[in-house]
């Protein structure tokens, strides 16, 4: 039996279309049976030299400069999103427009405003599957982290401290980008690129925010222009994001997001406690999720009590076959994953999560962040 086709158009060819392209190749490697067949049709860059690379590199069937040509194509089934924030809102509802199914890199947009734009377009096009670019929920310990907390293995969640943290921009030498000019990303920095991800995450495995507590700090404030080194431009977002949290169920916490935590590489930390148990993980030990369970009793010597790693690895369900289940995991799997489970969805006519919804509410947070940032104190989470 044939496998169903699906054509793909890419907006925006940087590192993350590259990373998405490759994962898009892959998926008859790491699944038998694969979902569906992918071709790589089309690719919108900003320049024509860009997209003839991709052409000549990739083997896309043809390049555009023009996103628009690539949503009104008949040919396309798919529009792939990784262009800069300020493009998010224009190519979905282009997409969203032409019937084609949508997978959304994040943040989902600038702004909350531009969010909820987003978001009632996807309400108006249920025929068009749409997913985000959380492929943190993908991780085999953080899927095996969500079943444990809804068995009720950690009781009431009472707390978490959640982390994303990197160290790209701790030289100021580093030339000035669009993910530091405020038209381009929006007025959040380290809280858009990396918060969204973390804000996402603790939705999705603890629940709903009510109100933020947040601090931004711009720690280095100018930067010099690519092109010309010698001219310095003033930085507008923030290098370092400290936000306190407070859950619609009752739980506490802070998120942390940073790019200039010197010594890390890309590490996502999560902990959570309850009142039967505990969780914890580190991107950078990606195959294992530590979990603690308080039922058993006190002993001489701890007992049986402490934290234990669950041995999560490449431990994906069938039809998943690499790399197998005794193999080390790593971050472009979970895009692949992340991908297979956006296709799956698009071939069963069923809604994908995390959809344009999800980006919705994510942005909801981190408004509320800024506007907390602006008024030094507690800001309620807007229902989105």
């Amino acid at each position: 039996m044939a496998l169903p086709e699906l054509r793909v158009g890419i907006v925006g060819f940087g590192f993350m279309g590259k990373t998405q392209s490759h994962a898009y190749r892959s998926l008859n490697y790491y699944y038998d049976p694969a979902p569906a067949r992918i071709t790589l049709a089309g690719v919108a860059t900003h320049s024509q030299a860009s997209w003839r690379r991709a052409v000549e590199e990739w083997g896309f069937t043809f390049g555009t400069t023009d996103y628009r040509e690539l949503c009104a194509r008949g040919d396309i089934d798919i529009i792939h999103c990784c262009a800069p924030n300020s493009l998010h809102k224009d190519v979905l509802l282009a997409a969203l427009d032409h019937g084609k199914h949508v997978y959304m890199d994040k943040p989902l947009c600038r702004s909350l405003e531009e969010a909820r734009i987003m978001g009632e377009a996807a309400a108006r096009h249920p025929e068009s599957v749409t997913q985000m670019a959380f492929q943190y929920r993908f991780i085999p310990a953080i899927l095996r982290a969500k079943q444990l907390i809804e068995a009720g293995a950690l009781g009431r969640i009472y707390s978490a401290r959640v982390c994303y943290l990197h160290a790209g921009y701790i030289d100021p030498q580093r030339p000035f980008s669009w993910r530091l000019d405020v038209e381009q990303s929006g007025r959040g920095g380290a809280l858009f690129d990396l918060g969204a991800h973390v804000v996402d995450l603790t939705r999705h495995l603890l629940g709903e925010f009510a109100e933020v507590l947040h601090l931004g700090e711009t720690m280095i404030k100018e930067r010099p222009l690519k092109d010309d080194p010698a001219v310095k431009v003033p930085v507008r977002v923030d290098d370092v994001s400290l936000m306190l949290f407070r859950l619609k169920n009752g739980a506490v916490g802070t998120l942390e997001s940073s790019r200039l935590s010197t010594g890390a590489q890309d590490e996502v930390r999560f902990e959570a406690h309850g009142s039967q148990g505990a969780i914890r993980f580190n991107l950078m030990q990606p195959n294992f999720l530590e979990y603690y369970d308080a039922r058993p009793p006190e002993a001489v010597y701890g007992g049986d009590r402490g934290y234990r790693a669950i041995e999560c690895v490449a431990r994906y369900p069938k039809p998943s076959i690499y790399p197998g289940p005794k193999n080390t995991v790593g971050w472009e799997r979970f895009h692949v994953h992340s991908l297979y489970h956006f296709i799956t969805h698009i071939l069963d006519g069923k809604p994908s999560q995390p959809d344009i919804a999800d980006g919705v509410k994510t942005q909801s947070v981190l408004e509320a962040a800024l506007r907390s940032n602006e008024n030094r104190q507690w800001t309620a989470v807007e229902d989105a």
